[in-house]
């Protein structure tokens, strides 16, 4: 075992041996080192190592830990810092975790948080570039001229700007401390030399000393390169103190009696942390207790000495064993996140292989990858020795499915510019028709073409906008002009007009039975009355407003439901759009109402998405009832939009 490791040999005739065979510490001075460090744990947990090489070497790890820590106290903050499950954050939701670390915590407790951060921000920001470019090349787009940035990247690098500044800041700033330090370490040195020979009382000399040893404990750490020369330096004096303080035994005997009681305090906590369940947390607070034990506190009789160190010994094994089973826990966690990947990714590799038969079918596996893509992020942390592997394999899978969806597009595009020219065709037919004054002859053939554009499939996403317009405007120019043609007044609609402004002055002094459902029935009655009064000439149509309002105020007066009061009203309107020779404005209301339906379904899906991000926040906060309130409000409009679709429906 090395000297550090073992007792003091100290009495009142022998000096303690200098430190000769430390580990040396690294001179990376802006790499933050921590106990629980990956390195620690291929130290600690090898499978060849018996118990005793074990427990060695956990002491030497600890004196290590606490040489690299000496350099920068402000690293014990670090463990007050949760660990999130970062590996199932969005990438909204790291970007916002890393500006939150960089605001509230000190820039060298953060560095392992802001490295797993990075690492998984740059693995899903990687997957979406991937899935954008996908998008582009099967859009027709040429892979040389891909390219792609988001909000949100622009904000991680611009918080992962703030880090790396701050940790430059923070180690020019402690560079510059340190060597402050290591002169005053270096003087106290100088000082504890001078104490030996000097003529004074020997309590006035001992006062000093201890003046000496606060202001060392006190003075703050040095760089890690100049740690274990000073240190050994200074006990090194420190015990040629006790030599000469040798002459003196009560002061000596006192000094040994406080270290006794000390280190019992000490053992005492140790033992205490030995029966913890938290072993990481327990190993962490017994580093603090060697540092104390090895820096703060001097030697105690002989008489104490091998028993103390075996039980302060004997509760760092317990402590470690723990950690042992600990680190054997995680890894056994780890390998079935592993196990769950690697069935994630056969799933994937099987999707793959199989045929391209139809656009659905490939949409439908799409889906089904999406879904297993998002299951694989969100699996956990797999063994680090595996993890680049893993991540290859499941891009290597997801990419070979990619390959094969962009062969069955390109030969879908084949198709899609048949489908265009098929499509251009009716274009030519309807602009050579819609002058026609044969509406007779024309109507049948600008209803066949119609039904002809329907049938035919997809065509080039660049196209279809552009031709839908045009062939759209061929075909409303050629039926305005037919309704123009019919909808010229005539007497019959005039008087239709008259009968309906006489109606609705009926309506507004109509009394309702007091009966609810009579009343509901009485003004169903009024609107299939008013449809039967027939169509009235196309400068008069506002009169269909008018009657709405007189029903509003019907269904009001009863306290009608206001879906109930919707849907009754929605009836009297789609009557109107009703036309057995032309389907349009069916057509057009229909295609109107499902568009409100994808809206409303987004607008739901980003309120609901809004609320992940209030994490740690109460039901009752204000903002999150006010989501709630707006996800209510857009459901029952959503439920509306649906029930009048299921209307329109039923009408074709």
């Amino acid at each position: 075992m090395s000297d550090i490791n073992k007792p003091e040999q100290v009495d009142g005739n022998e000096a303690l041996k200098p430190n000769d065979d430390s580990t040396p510490i690294t001179d990376n001075t802006n790499e933050e080192v921590t106990s629980d460090t990956p390195e620690v744990e291929a130290q600690t947990s090898g499978p060849d190592r018996n118990d005793g090489e074990n427990h060695d070497e956990v002491l030497n790890e600890i004196e290590d830990s606490n040489a690299e820590d000496a350099e920068d106290e402000g690293n014990k903050d670090r463990h007050t810092i949760e660990v999130k499950a970062y590996d199932t954050m969005s990438l909204e939701a790291l970007a916002i975790e890393l500006e939150k670390l960089i605001k509230n915590e000190k820039v060298q407790a953060i560095k392992t948080h802001v490295d797993s951060i990075n690492a998984e921000f740059k693995t899903k920001f990687e997957a979406l570039v991937e899935e954008k470019k996908e998008d582009f090349i099967n859009d027709g787009g040429n892979e040389i001229d891909f390219y792609y940035s988001s909000p949100v990247q622009k904000r991680f690098k611009e918080a992962y700007r703030q880090y790396r500044k701050k940790v430059n800041d923070h180690y020019k700033s402690l560079e510059k401390n340190l060597k402050q330090n290591l002169a005053d370490k270096l003087e106290i040195i100088e000082e504890l030399k001078g104490l030996i020979n000097v003529e004074e009382n020997i309590n006035t000399t001992y006062k000093h000393f201890k003046e000496l040893q606060e202001r060392w404990r006190n003075t703050g750490p040095i760089p890690r390169d100049k740690y274990n020369n000073a240190w050994n330096s200074y006990h090194h004096h420190v015990e040629i103190f006790y030599d000469f303080l040798n002459i003196n035994r009560d002061l000596r005997d006192l000094d040994f009696k406080h270290n006794l009681e000390k280190k019992l305090l000490i053992i005492e906590r140790a033992e205490e942390l030995a029966k913890s369940d938290d072993a990481m947390r327990a190993f962490r607070e017994l580093q603090e207790l060697h540092k104390m034990w090895k820096e703060e506190l001097g030697p105690v009789s002989r008489e104490h000495r091998e028993s103390i160190w075996e039980r302060f010994k004997a509760a760092t094994k317990t402590i470690n064993d723990k950690r042992q089973v600990y680190y054997k826990e995680i890894d056994k966690i780890y390998e079935k996140n592993l196990e769950h990947k690697l069935e994630i990714i056969a799933k994937i590799e099987e999707i793959a292989k199989e045929e391209n038969n139809s656009h659905n079918a490939l949409q439908k596996r799409i889906k089904a990858i999406e879904a297993l893509r998002e299951a694989f992020f969100n699996a956990g942390k797999v063994p680090i020795k595996v993890n680049e592997a893993t991540w290859a394999k499941f891009k290597d899978a997801v990419r070979r499915f990619n390959r094969q969806k962009n062969a069955f597009y390109k030969n879908l595009k084949k198709d899609q510019y048949k489908n265009l020219q098929l499509k251009l065709d009716l274009i030519k037919i309807a602009e050579d028709n819609k002058d026609s004054e044969d509406f007779e002859a024309t109507t049948p053939l600008m209803k066949k073409i119609q039904s002809d554009w329907k049938k035919i499939g997809h065509v080039p996403r660049k196209n279809s906008d552009k031709i839908w317009k045009q062939f759209k405007a061929a075909c409303n120019h050629y039926f305005d002009r037919i309704h123009a043609s019919r909808n010229a007044a005539s007497q019959e609609q005039v008087d239709a007009y008259n009968k309906k402004t006489e109606f609705i002055s009926s309506l507004n002094d109509l009394e309702l039975p007091e009966d609810k459902e009579k009343g509901i029935e009485l003004i169903k009655e009024k609107i299939k009355e008013w449809q039967t009064i027939g169509r009235v000439p196309n400068d008069k149509r506002y009169i269909d407003g008018k009657f709405q309002k007189s029903i509003d105020g019907l269904l009001t007066k009863l306290k009608v439901d206001k879906t109930e009061a919707e849907m009754i009203k929605y009836e009297n309107k789609l009557d109107s759009l009703v036309d057995p020779n032309d389907t349009r404005n069916l057509d057009n209301e229909r295609n109107f109402i499902r568009k409100r339906i994808d809206e409303v379904k987004g607008q739901i899906n980003q309120l609901e998405n809004n609320l992940q991000f209030f994490t740690n926040v109460d039901d009752d906060n204000p903002l999150v009832k006010e989501v709630h309130t707006n996800i209510k409000k857009h459901k029952e409009e959503l439920k509306v939009w649906t029930s009048k679709l299921r209307k329109i429906k039923e009408l074709y």
